[in-house]
């Protein structure tokens, strides 16, 4: 089965393109405002049109309260709602719930005990995605470079379909999928120059260097 992958984080139009023109699943796009890769709802309403019919949507949020989802929901096309942040598993529940729309939720990994902490979702969530825990002092619950000991998910079996995501780049993602058994990986800032500023040619690199791990 082929791995697939999503770019997440995306912000203009040539670094979309980038995405859909070299495979990628999903397009993640981030409304998360302290983010460097926050987009506005024009902005978002612009590339998720950009990628209808050719990528899933997925919106990234933190903690969202029902009149932000709703009034980011009324304004940009969304294919799955991604929680990122410390939502617990009523809240998951009640987000799919009321918006009719899948949802993944994002688990950071630092320690067994963390991977063990994911059980609570299996029951709520569409998806998991695997990320790390971010630095002390981060304010970002995600994109920040880093990567967990993939070792702690080799041979674990899920219930339902995850990602794995947390300091991927084209460099790695093989040796990423080799130990984990990940289907399906997520990236943002492995395809930056800096943060904030996707490449497409670092976007094309990652999506080459997963389509060849099934090669």
């Amino acid at each position: 089965m082929a791995v697939q992958a999503k770019i997440c984080g995306l912000n203009t139009a040539e670094s979309v393109a980038a995405a859909l023109d070299h495979g990628a699943a999903w397009i993640g796009l981030m409304f998360f405002a302290p983010s460097p890769r926050f987009v506005s709802l024009e902005q978002a309403a612009a590339l998720s049109a950009q990628a209808a019919g050719r990528a899933g949507r997925v919106g990234v949020f933190v903690v969202p309260d029902d009149a932000m989802l709703a009034q980011t929901l009324a304004a940009v096309a969304l294919d799955v709602i991604q929680l990122h942040g410390k939502e617990p598993p009523e809240r998951v529940a009640e987000v799919k719930a009321r918006f009719g729309l899948p949802v993944w939720k994002a688990v950071s990994i630092a320690e067994p005990a963390d991977v063990e902490n994911a059980r609570q979702y299996f029951t709520k969530a569409d998806r998991l995605l695997f990320d790390a825990k971010p630095p002390k002092g981060s304010v970002l619950p995600g994109g920040n470079a880093v990567s967990f000991d993939w070792t702690l998910l080799t041979g674990t079996e899920w219930p339902l379909p995850w990602l794995l995501s947390g300091g991927l780049r084209a460099g790695n993602v093989a040796e990423a999928v080799r130990l984990t058994g990940a289907s399906a990986v997520d990236v943002s800032s492995g395809v930056e120059s800096a943060p904030g500023h996707k490449d497409a040619a670092r976007i094309r690199a990652f999506l080459d260097a997963v389509t060849a791990i099934d090669g």
